[in-house]
């Protein structure tokens, strides 16, 4: 069966997320049921795996603008799965330390395969389906993120969660065949500066361009809020929403719920709405989510499911319609960087977002900390607002403008 290249890049990023989120949802059971460790532990080791978007963006995506794409994404998953059946093997050998190097080096591989795939897209499609082309991808990603908890989950019930990491090293696999059947994508540029210069080139080049500024700090602020919302809602539904443990975790998936119809929705949307009215739809909606998670019980939990669904189906739309416009104004020699940049302000901005959660939540109650949730994604609104992005009207617009 031939597959046209987005098609082959969308199956080769479904399985390297689904690797990734099989190694995420495996950690915790086999550290539980298998090596006996409690929560210090969890966390300790899932703080070290998450480590890796932090510790190897930047670098990497210096060396991505400066290589082939092809080789990189299927060098990563290849790295990826050798490491994810180390670390099968590790978990069966109750190996802590060799486990958490593993699973460090697997998710390196997720973060290099994913800087590749954003750079690569450009490349193998035309402007006008970039919409089209990220949702796809995107779409990918919401599958593996919502089928991997429960396969970790069924391996774990029948007594062998570390298969868990042995099934993630085989998507990892599956991954680097679908991109090694990639065309080459060869470096676009010429010049090599030192590794720190070409980093801060991304960097100053996304705090210079408005575009990409006002995107950024759209995304810095809104994953404050969601990750504060994340450290609190558990407490703050079982005392304040009136639902039980099953009816938290069935509002919890509406999230899921709405990154898959978002996906499937946003190239449609995107053929028919100004780009600057699509990139307000997501944290407009998260901010009408937020109010109404304030608002107390309702019949059946209607209400919080409602609004963990539109945290789900805006901000997708959101990250499908950015992304495209991240790749039409950024040069191509910058991709790697540039993704890498904003990839490193998201994920270094989460902890704290969960710490500030916690701190309030713990001080003031849950009540009080979930205020700052509509605050943060008001914050997130008023950066797309109060930019150029708010006139856009189309992606085609926004070639011209430069830093």
């Amino acid at each position: 069966m031939s597959f046209s290249p987005i098609s082959r890049l969308g199956f080769a990023t479904g399985f390297a997320h689904g690797a990734d989120q099989l190694a995420l949802a495996a950690l915790p059971l086999v550290v539980t049921l298998g090596l006996g460790g409690g929560p210090g532990l969890v966390g300790l080791l899932v703080a070290v795996q998450s480590a890796a978007w932090l510790l190897v963006s930047l670098p990497v995506g210096a060396l991505i603008d400066r290589s082939e794409k092809r080789r990189w994404m299927v060098r990563a998953q290849v790295l990826a799965a050798v490491c994810l059946a180390v670390a099968a093997l590790a978990a069966s050998m109750q190996a802590v330390p060799a486990l958490g190097l593993a699973v460090l080096l697997g998710a390196g591989g997720t973060v290099a395969f994913v800087l590749s795939g954003f750079a690569a897209v450009p490349l193998l499609a035309e402007p006008a389906s970039l919409p089209r082309a990220n949702a796809r991808l995107e779409l990918a990603r919401a599958v593996a993120t919502l089928s991997a908890p429960v396969l970790a989950g069924v391996l774990a019930k029948a007594g062998q969660a570390p298969l868990g990491f042995a099934l993630a090293a085989l998507c990892a696999l599956l991954a680097a065949v679908l991109a090694n059947g990639l065309p080459a994508m060869p470096q676009t540029g010429t010049a090599r500066p030192p590794l720190g210069r070409a980093i801060r080139e991304g960097a100053s080049f996304v705090w210079r361009q408005p575009y990409l500024r006002a995107i950024a700090l759209c995304a810095i602020v809104w994953n404050m809020g969601f990750f504060v919302l994340m450290a609190v809602f558990v407490p703050y539904a079982l005392t304040h929403l009136g639902l039980d443990a099953a009816g938290t975790g069935l509002t919890l998936s509406a999230y899921g719920a709405g990154l898959l119809l978002g996906a499937l929705a946003a190239p449609r949307l995107a053929g028919r709405l100004r780009t600057g009215t699509l990139l307000a739809i997501g944290p407009g909606l998260s901010v009408l989510a937020g109010f109404a998670l304030l608002a107390g019980p309702t019949p059946y939990g209607a209400l919080p499911f409602a609004a963990f669904f539109l945290i789900g189906f805006g901000p997708m739309i959101w990250q499908i319609g950015q992304t495209s416009l991240r790749q039409i104004v950024t040069p191509p020699d910058l991709l790697g960087r540039v993704g890498a940049t904003l990839q490193v302000a998201v994920f270094g901005v989460r902890p704290l977002g969960a710490l500030l959660g916690g701190w309030i939540g713990a001080g003031w109650g849950v009540e009080s900390a979930m205020l700052l949730v509509p605050a943060g994604f008001a914050l997130s609104l008023l950066a797309i607002l109060a930019s150029p992005l708010r006139r856009l009207g189309s992606l085609e617009e926004a070639v011209p403008v430069s830093g």
